[in-house]
């Protein structure tokens, strides 16, 4: 399967071993890491027990041709077509199945990224049998209606081709792969402990105002001093969302095993996520992008959750800007010269900001020292088609400790919150 974004596309990988000067060439548009898949499809191979047939001219057809191909999640269709054209492997075994993995060169199927997506395009078009590396197993399983195959080495896989008993084989313990990026974090479904509501004291106008902004998917403006709670709010804000029904929680991981952040052991995302990036983000850390294989960014690693901008006038302009087509169409569309790529980002946008600044120009007695101009200029950087698209506004003050001490006997946890949330969302649903 060739990924466009989070959309799969059938590939057939055919092999043909043939007279002449001894040679492998691969054609169909691959990428540098798909022609480097010679020498890895060849050392798994023979470390494997099986022949290479070094002594014919190899040609392997990737088609549609027109179609780029990249990564290395081709080495083991690759494989199994040279097995089969050399018939090792019984003719047409590997026929209407796909197959997805990297090898390793002492023959082991290394996981790869966007197996859910690819997964759930076979099922699409109606391929039954599907082979993965035995990591991205419980990932493809999310599919229903296919059959998959998880196997650990290529060992296994002509087992299995020639219905023989499974090799036993001592692997050490895979490292965390693509399947189980470092980004794991980005994604608060795969955190064992959420922050609670009732931390963020002082301040009941505003935790209202995250009740109300969660029971109807509002974005929301928050303008107070530093130290006033304006992030823990928003970190909050995740834990009050319902869960991720069925639907939404399948695209949801889609997006996140493109992009490699699935925590590991957490083949499905059932918790709305929570993306923060820092404010010297580019662009294409925002919307997606990259050179050779476009990436979802933030925006769409955020989609069925939250986007929280911290210092948001500190954000460039253009970021600011990119983010007014997915507010209004729930997606991100990236152009490039060979395709156009669309990723799914239907999200909450938090904003955060200080009134000018310094962050002082709150309340009497300020000690801010902005020119007018000045704090007209910062918060000018906030483009008013951006916050056209913001429901609430909120302005924060600094919580005194009279004000801690007293809501303490009020404070409400996120999941009394978050069941008044639930039932609103079904009144809303029912109405």
């Amino acid at each position: 399967m060739a990924l466009v974004g989070v959309q799969g596309h059938l590939v057939e990988v055919e092999a043909d071993l043939g007279q002449g000067v001894p040679s492998y060439s691969l054609v169909g548009l691959p990428d540098t890491s798909l022609s480097e898949s010679r020498d890895r499809v060849r050392a798994a191979v023979l470390n494997s027990g099986q022949a290479w047939p070094s002594t014919r001219r190899i040609t392997i057809n990737l088609s549609p041709a027109s179609l780029p191909k990249r990564g290395s999640s081709f080495d083991l269709a690759i494989a199994a077509a040279v097995l089969a054209a050399q018939s090792a492997v019984p003719a047409g075994v590997f026929d209407r199945a796909v197959l997805i993995g990297e090898l390793g060169l002492d023959g082991r199927v290394r996981p790869v990224r966007g197996v859910l997506p690819a997964v759930a395009a076979s099922a699409t078009a109606g391929v039954e049998s599907v082979v993965v590396p035995a990591a991205n197993a419980a990932e493809a399983r999310l599919v229903p209606g296919v059959r998959v195959t998880g196997v650990r080495s290529l060992r296994e896989l002509v087992a299995l081709a020639r219905s023989e008993p499974l090799p036993e084989e001592a692997f050490d313990d895979e490292p965390a792969g693509p399947a189980a990026g470092a980004d794991a974090d980005a994604n608060n479904g795969g955190a064992s402990v959420e922050p609670d509501l009732r931390d963020v004291l002082g301040q009941a106008t505003a935790r209202f105002a995250m009740e109300v902004a969660a029971a109807g998917g509002h974005h929301v403006l928050m303008l107070g001093p530093p130290g006033a709670g304006k992030t823990m709010l928003a970190e909050r804000l995740p834990g009050l969302l319902p869960p991720l029904d069925s639907e939404a929680a399948l695209e949801v991981t889609a997006v996140h095993s493109v992009a490699g952040t699935l925590p590991p052991g957490t083949p499905l995302v059932t918790r709305p996520p929570f993306q923060a990036p820092h404010h010297n983000a580019s662009v294409p850390a925002i919307v997606g992008g990259g050179s050779s294989q476009v990436r979802p960014g933030a925006a769409s690693l955020a989609h069925r959750g939250v986007l929280f901008l911290d210092e948001a006038p500190e954000f460039a302009p253009g970021v600011l800007d990119a983010l007014r087509q997915p507010l209004e169409s729930g997606e991100i569309t990236v152009s490039r010269l060979v395709a156009q790529v669309r990723f799914p980002a239907r999200f909450q946008l938090v904003l955060a900001a200080n009134p000018c600044p310094c962050g002082l120009a709150v309340g009497k007695g300020s000690d801010c020292r902005c020119s007018p101009m000045a704090k007209l200029r910062y918060l000018g950087r906030l483009s008013g088609p951006l916050l056209d698209r913001v429901d609430l506004s909120l302005e924060m003050l600094a919580a005194t400790r009279a004000e801690l001490r007293e809501d303490a006997a009020y404070v409400e946890d996120t999941a009394t919150v978050a069941a008044r949330v639930v039932a609103a969302r079904e009144r809303m649903a029912a109405r």
